[in-house]
């Protein structure tokens, strides 16, 4: 639920948009933001305890990694800083809206690179309860309610707009072939990842496994398995795909995605995050993010039921009509474009 605690301030944001003091809202939100995050940083090397980096960890270089995300977060508030990052992404740097997102963005990253570079996450993992459906819900809903105050719902769009923003459209036919389609081929490449992790760094892939087994070892059951196919792939999908890639771009928020994954430590599995990542930006960019959340979904069914013995070759021929129905799709869609003027 920390991810909540800057909720009344990307409603400030949005309330500033258009406003003769939009300037200031976009510098105050910034700093205040940035500083709290220094300070805790600060804090907690002067002994406050706020964050701990847990056995194996090191305490002062997270420390330090809050505080180094704090100042270069805070920079953020000179728009000549917004001007030039405008330049490779899709911000508007007099936005009070798009200025908070980078803020948020460098803070979310910076402390979530710090975690899994001076925490040993996969140990302080398995020390933790297994989660419960509960804890999926209060880990997930602030996603969706971050991504919907993040476009102004009920501020600045109403309900169909905030939808539209968000890229939540209906989709066709063949999009969702499509998304049924790539997430076959996620899992698949999910498999061959895993494969190859056990046979270069068996070491961590096992401890890996281990962590991951006992973190969504309580939700085996099928009410278990769809909560963790159905929150993670709507809440993720709306606030990654649907309300930051169309700013930060799908690169960006590819690597952002990865980062909130932490379970996953510094291993070959984190990469495979980051391609799916990828993956699913690539059908949001094309298509809409109701597709990418319809492959997010899928893909995570997949993996909490598991394609094994007998199964493999359905699975497999199942993928290829699949594929060869979607790229019927695609070209039949492409087909109906009339070029202007043709």
């Amino acid at each position: 639920m920390l991810l909540l605690f800057p909720l009344p301030m990307v409603i400030a944001a949005n309330a500033a948009v258009g406003k003769r003091w939009a300037s200031h809202a976009t510098g105050i939100l910034a700093g205040l933001t940035a500083g709290a995050t220094f300070l805790v940083g600060a804090l907690d090397l002067g002994g406050a305890g706020l964050v701990q980096a847990g056995p194996g960890g090191q305490q002062t270089a997270l420390d330090a990694g809050i505080m180094v995300t704090g100042a270069i977060a805070a920079v953020l508030a000179a728009r000549p800083v917004r001007e030039r990052i405008s330049r490779l992404l899709p911000i508007d740097p007099d936005s009070p809206v798009h200025a908070y997102a980078l803020v948020l963005t460098v803070i979310l990253f910076g402390t979530q690179l710090a975690t899994i570079v001076f925490v040993d996450v996969l140990a302080v993992d398995q020390t933790l309860p297994p989660i419960s459906i509960g804890d999926v819900l209060a880990q997930e809903t602030p996603f969706l309610i971050m991504a919907l105050a993040g476009v102004g719902l009920f501020i600045r769009r109403n309900a169909g707009g905030a939808a539209e923003r968000l890229g939540l459209t209906r989709p066709a036919w063949w999009q969702m072939v499509l998304a049924l389609a790539a997430a076959g081929a996620f899992f698949a490449f999910i498999q061959g990842a895993d494969s190859l992790s056990h046979l270069w760094t068996p070491g961590i892939a096992s401890q890996v496994d281990r962590t991951t087994q006992h973190v969504f070892g309580g939700l085996n059951d099928p009410i278990g398995i769809a909560a963790i196919a159905l929150l993670p792939g709507i809440c993720e999908e709306i606030l990654f795909r649907g309300a930051l890639q169309p700013r930060l771009g799908l690169l960006v928020t590819a690597v952002l995605f990865t980062s909130i994954h932490t379970q996953y430590g510094l291993s070959f599995d984190a990469l495979s995050v980051l391609i799916v990542a990828i993956g699913l930006g690539l059908i949001r960019k094309y298509t809409n993010t109701t597709t990418s959340g319809l492959a997010h979904i899928t893909y995570n069914l997949l993996a909490g039921i598991g394609i094994t013995g007998s199964l493999v070759g359905v699975a497999v021929a199942a993928e290829l009509g699949l594929v060869a129905l979607a790229g019927y799709g695609i070209w039949s869609s492409r087909r109906r474009i009339v070029p202007a003027g043709g």
